[in-house]
């Protein structure tokens, strides 16, 4: 019998080779193709009054060299605002090179292709740019102070402001038994793939093709901008990924100014064209994410039940807009969590600033908003002196009340409604697994050596498997292998084992037959991108989807080469049999063989499929209804998305001295539905759960007051070694299953680092019993709050 693949931890397929030092980056391709390299603005706010490429033009070596007057049609527009939203009043997005002004250090000013990368650098170096500095806007409370504008033309800095509302949240809060105000924060970070942005490309002068290859998240994305903007029919554009060094968002963002000006360069010049980023650049011209600044204010009973919420943020996205609104519009979503306030209001500003553009980074919002709301929980148990865990399980929606409507508006534009889950379970869950319950005695025994240590948690929702669509293409090989392709990009999840999975069950072979392709508009044009947690919900399900289909069409071609009814047949070990005959069989491949009505034999296998073999003579070889080929290919579409959801807890202790921080336990309880491989689903959460502690106790962008990032260097942005991560993460899964798509799958790819600012945040406040409202935090931070604490100057 076909072993049962969906729910075990299958070894996964792709480590070998990447391990092995066999993978294929952006890097690797096209050895011996032209280097390219930017000149970037070194001021955070300029006009530009001239550019000088004269001393650049006669240096051996350089081909070419671009800048804003050189790019003609589409080229010389602005990029565009990728989703554009009706609250996006004044989005704002650069020019592939900068016209006219800059508005951030690492603006793409000019483009310069030469023999190699060498010559490239040392070119952009002899670039004479005149500037006129013009004063900078850093930082949320710059932006609103609006004393200086990054545009002109947008009043007060706001490029948005967006409300939503459900009940009287003023009224419930004024009549509430209880209220509370809050201040919180959380500063800019960034994702840091260890590779950068890369794009080579390839023009074909004879077939008037574009080949492009580039580290993206989206293939499709990037194939549809470059031929709107090359002016390119949208066939002549391929666009494959190849393996890519991490995404984590960053690589969302399509396209670049650099994904448009490699395969413009590469067209004219005739040559392929490579350009990789180095480690600055991506600190200064990639993208950022989580800077916001919130106001809360809760009203609540004696019980801490929530009576209503009103939460003001104002967000900074950085110098323009290409991504819309949809970080912001996720924290003041998704900040709701597990709860039910019953009235609530959230109001949001989106900011502009001279600094780096905001895109999505794992997470994309959620961790400010659990922050948020996981601060209040925790602000409320403490105002009432009740236990952190009984506040939030008064007030979690309880399983039976699902579908649970929040009747506001999700980032997909679909109604904010969750779909599955458990949320009480899942907090016993994690007392267990953590020690909650336990904790008081450990906490007396350490504090009896002189030791200081804390215990925190927070909850979460995540929104995951947003639409519009995703689709596979399957086929069966004379062989018996299958093929499967998908549109979505990998950047190291895992996808040629998990869809393989999939395959394997639904449509009975082994799981070594089954090869899956990844992120070439060639074998799948038509796809959205790895993001928001969607791969295994969106390409699961199609992958699903067209798994029966093939198996549909499997067994019709069987049964009447069997002459048996296609409801007596399986397919088990790849082979089509008939139930309770066990010699009445035939192998997949024949099937393909079969399915594909030949005038010529090329081989033994193809024989069986000729003109005088197959088929009868009143009846067209392929129906009207069919085509050859034992293949398929389908989509799944999502009426809304779904809803995983899942809670950590931690145990630090805080050195009384130096004030450092050290993580004792980490525990995780995670809901995102049908588990297809355990393993790699927990592999997800250590890599998440790794991401957030750096997120909450080292990462940072440190900006100066005139705009020029201080730390943009792996000596000076500080991330989290082996040494600081958990040595042991305790893992629990809890599978409510979505009622939303074939397998019930809900997403788990930013899972682990959603909760860990106010997982740490909270542990650290009750070691301390000083009270953490900004993050990350740092030894010194943590300190210096001690000795403010001490003079009084914070009430606990």
């Amino acid at each position: 019998m076909t072993t049962q693949m969906m729910g075990e931890k299958v070894r996964r397929v792709e480590d070998d080779r990447l391990v092995t030092g066999k993978g294929q980056y952006v890097d690797d391709l096209l050895p011996g193709a032209l280097e390219a390299a930017v000149l970037r603005s070194p001021h955070a706010h300029a006009r530009i009054l001239d550019i000088d490429v004269e001393p650049v033009l006669d240096l051996d070596g350089v081909v070419a060299v671009y800048t804003y007057d050189d790019l003609v049609g589409p080229m010389a527009e602005p990029l565009p605002v990728l989703i554009p939203h009706p609250a996006l009043t004044h989005g704002r997005a650069q020019y592939a090179l900068a016209k006219d002004e800059v508005n951030h250090v690492g603006e793409a000013i000019a483009f310069v292709v030469a023999r190699d990368r060498y010559i490239a650098e040392d070119a952009v170096s002899r670039i004479r740019v005149t500037y006129e500095p013009l004063p900078p806007v850093v930082g949320i409370e710059a932006a609103r102070a609006a004393e200086r504008l990054v545009h002109p033309d947008v009043p007060g800095n706001v490029a948005a402001r967006m409300e939503q509302s459900v009940g009287d949240a003023d009224a419930a809060i004024a009549s509430a038994p209880h209220r509370l105000t809050l201040e919180l924060d959380i500063e800019r970070s960034a994702s840091m793939p260890l590779e950068g942005r890369g794009t080579v490309a390839r023009w074909d002068t004879d077939s008037g093709r574009l080949q492009v290859w580039s580290s993206t998240q989206t293939s499709t994305g990037v194939r549809a901008a470059i031929a709107a903007k090359l002016q390119l029919d949208l066939v002549r554009v391929e666009v494959i990924t190849p393996d890519v060094g991490g995404g984590f968002g960053v690589k969302i963002l399509h396209p670049w100014p650099e994904e448009l000006l490699v395969p413009m360069a590469a067209m004219a010049l005739g040559q392929p064209v490579k350009f990789t980023e180095d480690r600055r650049e991506h600190f200064i011209s990639s993208a950022h994410e989580r800077g916001q600044h919130h106001e809360v204010e809760v009203g609540f009973d004696d019980e801490g039940r929530l009576r209503g919420l009103s939460v003001r943020f104002w967000h900074d996205h950085g110098a323009y807009t290409p991504y819309g609104l949809i970080v912001p519009i996720i924290t003041s979503t998704q900040l709701l969590g597990p709860y039910k306030p019953h009235n609530y209001r959230v109001i949001f500003e989106s900011l502009y600033t001279n600094t780096v553009v905001v895109t999505p980074y794992r997470g994309a919002g959620r961790p400010q908003g659990v922050y948020v709301m996981e601060r209040t929980m925790d602000a409320i148990a403490a105002h009432l002196g009740k236990d952190r865990t009984e506040v939030r399980a008064v007030n979690f929606i309880q399983p039976d009340e699902f579908p649970y409507d929040h009747g506001l508006t999700f980032q997909d534009g679909r109604p904010l409604i969750y779909d599955s889950g458990d949320y009480p379970a899942s907090l016993e869950k994690l007392k267990k697994l953590i020690g909650w319950d336990e904790f008081e005695t450990m906490r007396d025994e350490l504090r009896a050596m002189g030791r200081k240590v804390g215990i925190g948690l927070a909850c979460y929702v995540e929104g995951t498997g947003v639409g519009p669509y995703e689709g596979a293409h399957i086929q069966v090989e004379t062989s018996g292998k299958v093929k499967v392709a998908i549109g979505l990009t990998s950047q190291g999840q895992g996808h040629q084992t998990a869809f393989a999975q999939i395959v394997a069950d639904e449509l009975g072979v082994a799981f070594e037959d089954v090869e899956v392709v990844t992120g070439d508009t060639r074998r799948m044009p038509y796809a959205v991108g790895t993001f928001a947690s969607r791969a295994a919900v969106m390409s699961g399900s199609a992958v699903a989807l067209t798994a029966r289909k093939v198996k549909a069409k499997a067994l019709r071609i069987a049964a009447d080469a069997l002459e048996a009814s296609v409801d007596d047949l399986e397919i088990v070990d790849g082979q089509v049999r008939v139930k309770g005959a066990p010699n009445s069989r035939m192998d997949l491949g024949t099937v393909a063989v079969l399915s594909n009505p030949l005038r010529y034999a090329f081989d033994e296998a193809s024989k069986a499929a000729t003109q005088f073999s197959v088929g009868k003579a009143d009846q067209p070889p392929v129906a009207e209804d069919d085509q050859p080929g034992l293949e398929g290919t389908d989509f799944y579409s999502p009426p809304r998305s779904t809803f995983a959801n899942g809670m950590h807890a931690a145990v630090v202790e805080t050195d009384p001295d130096t004030a450092e921080i050290r993580i004792l336990r980490y525990a995780v309880v995670h809901d995102c539905g049908t588990l297809i491989n355990p393993m790699i689903v927990e592999g997800q959460i250590h890599g998440g759960v790794a991401q957030g502690v750096g997120g909450a106790l080292y990462e940072r962008m440190e900006y100066d007051a005139s705009g020029q990032l201080l730390n943009a260097s792996f000596m000076d942005f500080l991330m989290p070694f082996v040494t600081e991560v958990p040595e042991t993460i305790d893992i629990d899964h809890l599978e409510t299953p979505s009622p939303l798509n074939p397998l019930g799958i809900k997403g788990a790819g930013e899972a682990g680092v959603i909760p860990c600012a106010a997982v740490f945040a909270s542990a650290i406040e009750d070691a301390e019993g000083v009270p953490i409202t900004s993050m990350p935090i740092s030894p010194s931070q943590l300190y210096h709050l001690r000795l403010r604490h001490e003079e009084g100057r914070i009430s606990p």
